[in-house]
């Protein structure tokens, strides 16, 4: 199918160059000249503008934003909706508050345009081994983004949610969890190092990757982590937070749901911005590993 990109950064223009491996004819746009160039090197097709992108795709267009939540996310969804016609679809597929979510889909819905809104899962290692999608829409918007979606997850990694909002529902519980299994992490290498033994945390890492309850993909990254720093003491424990975690705690708030683990996790993110400890420094080198945050260096 044909699709527009809106968003050349880590994870939009890798997510346009994996549509386009797929068979996929992709248009993609974004303000910064060097990131158009860098995609028209794998076969995607830039624009200059929204204006030139929206025109540059043939009717009903599908336009796929990948923007940072908040008024970015908003001002792009109100400019391509004076772009696009009726039975066009935008999706959303950054890390917005599903609240965000259900006000975009009232205005798409308004101006007769199909609204999805596309949790997605996979950071940096998203190109090769696929994003884990998690998809708010109408049954009809759903069917038709549906081949682009098959192309970008991986088997097994793709969900409709159920209506619009849904999607990113899923998504801000998931990274929530994916809070608490970080601090989990980093509070357990924290105590092996301090422990009565001289042990190598890389392969303490790498054992428990073999047949341990605990071994993941998130443990695998940790390994890698520590096989190029031991010790991680080229990183600062200083861990932002993107804001998932904070919405998810309130979600826990509002529903009266006790999520103690999750909220604490957040504390914590906020703690390691005030003192430096391996836990934090676990932390920070795995989010760095996944998904390409920034770390701060000592």
């Amino acid at each position: 199918m044909e699709i527009g990109m809106v968003g050349l950064g880590r994870m939009g223009a890798n997510m346009a160059r994996r549509l386009v491996r797929g068979g996929h004819r992709v248009i993609g746009f974004d303000p910064n000249a060097q990131a158009r160039e860098a995609v028209e090197k794998d076969g995607i097709a830039a624009a200059a503008s929204l204006e030139e992108l929206c025109h540059k795709l043939s009717a009903p267009r599908a336009v796929w934003a990948m923007v940072p939540a908040g008024d970015p996310t908003r001002q792009t969804i109100a400019k391509l909706l004076e772009l696009v016609q009726p039975s066009d679809i935008l999706i959303d597929g950054g890390n917005s508050h599903y609240k965000d979510s259900l006000e975009m889909a009232k205005l798409c819905d308004a101006a007769k345009v199909h609204f999805v809104d596309a949790g997605t899962s996979g950071g940096i290692w998203g190109l090769t081994e696929g994003y884990c999608l998690m998809v708010g829409a109408s049954v009809e918007a759903y069917s038709r983004v549906e081949p682009a979606l098959k192309t970008l997850a991986p088997e097994g990694g793709l969900l409709h949610t159920g209506p619009p909002g849904s999607g990113h529902y899923v998504k801000m519980i998931h990274n929530g969890i994916e809070y608490g299994m970080l601090e989990a992490y980093g509070e357990g290498f924290e105590l092996l190092k301090r422990g009565p033994f001289d042990l190598d945390l890389h392969a303490v890492a790498e054992v428990w990757r073999y047949g341990s309850v605990i071994r993941s993909w998130l443990l695998d990254l940790l390994g890698q982590a520590l096989e190029k720093d031991p010790a991680l003491e080229h990183l600062r424990g200083y861990v932002e937070d993107s804001g998932e975690g904070r919405w998810t705690a309130v979600e826990a708030i509002e529903q009266g749901v006790a999520a103690p683990v999750i909220t604490l996790s957040l504390q914590q993110r906020f703690l390691s911005r005030q003192e430096d400890t391996l836990s934090n420094r676990v932390i920070a080198a795995l989010r760095n590993e996944f998904g390409g945050h920034k770390v701060e260096n000592r």
